[in-house]
């Protein structure tokens, strides 16, 4: 399997520091994340049931009804590509593992392009997965370059693929006003925004009949009971959203500055994550690990992502360290 974020155990074992001394930036998960409240008994007990408010409560908070609960978009990621026969399939260069992980293993054609080749190279593809921001670099295209790119591939029965797993702190940025129309299918996570990347909760959204084929190759209960009660609530607290998108706005824009001010400027980034490309990349990330700091490498490409360290003595443990980087060695 790949290799993902996290992982502070044998982070652990490799640098010989405890884990509980370590503070992990891997990840790209809020730090502050949503605090889930005691769950009732019967959530336990019982099979999970469709009728207990979590999909009107999707429904609500991502303003689209055509959805499928699934247990994160790794399950979607996986099904996605058994519902369509061999065909090419494009994304960008440096992207989500999984997705081109997904397509190959089920014998399509995986393209990888630089984002400024997309357009160019639209027409020679059936499908165009797109993480949006993207997972790891932060860039991101605007739902009226997505949305002329879907409809270039339903002319031909393409899908316009779209992975939303960083887009809820600028909800305005979305497709999902978009689904219904043919061959657009978004994916959204709980993981990342509300923090719970524990409950293994996410949704599907796309038109009616891949709906009811990706239900299906699913099979039921593709969310356990306290997952549907912790997610249903989460979707509901407004206050806490509003309140999360302006701190993590203001947390990112402090993270891009600490890397600058110590000699690495990021080459993109979202509200939950500042990405660097670097010559040093890998000796960057040996060293922070050698300071008890875990961020995410990508050797294939040269780069680091940092998460959001989650309170002052964090920050002031990262800025100690990036300092103590910056002193020539």
């Amino acid at each position: 399997m790949l290799d993902h974020g996290g992982g502070i155990l044998a982070a652990a074992r490799r640098y010989g520091i405890p884990a509980q001394d370590w503070l992990d930036l891997s990840t790209g998960l809020n730090p502050h994340g949503w605090p889930v409240p005691e769950i009732p008994a019967r959530a336990w007990q019982r099979l999970p049931e469709t009728a207990d408010g979590l999909e009107a409560a999707a429904a609500e908070y991502y303003g689209c009804e055509a959805l499928l609960p699934v247990a994160g978009s790794q399950p979607a990621i996986q099904a996605l590509p058994r519902l369509r026969p061999a065909c090419r399939v494009g994304m960008l260069a440096a992207t989500y593992a999984e997705h081109p992980h997904a397509w190959a293993r089920n014998g399509h054609e995986v393209v990888r392009l630089a984002q400024e080749r997309i357009d160019e190279a639209l027409d020679t593809l059936d499908v165009l997965l797109v993480c949006n921001p993207n997972n790891p670099t932060g860039w991101q295209a605007s739902p009226t370059q997505l949305d002329a790119w879907r409809a270039r591939l339903a002319t031909r029965g393409g899908w316009l693929v779209v992975d939303e797993a960083f887009m809820d702190c600028t909800p305005e940025q979305s497709m999902l006003p978009r689904i219904g129309t043919p061959g657009l299918v978004v994916l959204r996570s709980i993981g990342k925004f509300f923090g719970l990347a524990g409950a293994r909760a996410g949704f599907v959204f796309a038109w009616p009949e891949l709906l009811a084929r990706l239900r299906e190759e699913l099979g039921p209960w593709t969310l356990s009971g306290p997952a549907r009660v912790a997610v249903r609530l989460a979707l509901q607290d407004r206050e806490w959203q509003a309140h999360m998108r302006e701190r993590l706005e203001t947390d990112s824009a402090r993270l891009a500055g600490l890397l600058a001010v110590n000699g690495l400027t990021p080459n993109g980034g979202s509200a939950l994550f500042q990405w660097l490309a670097h010559p040093a990349a890998t000796a960057l990330h040996d060293f922070l690990a050698r300071h008890g700091i875990l961020i995410r490498h990508f050797p294939e490409n040269g780069s680091v992502r940092f998460g959001l360290p989650a309170g002052e003595a964090d920050w002031q443990r990262l800025e100690a360290a990036l300092s103590a980087w910056c002193i020539p060695r």
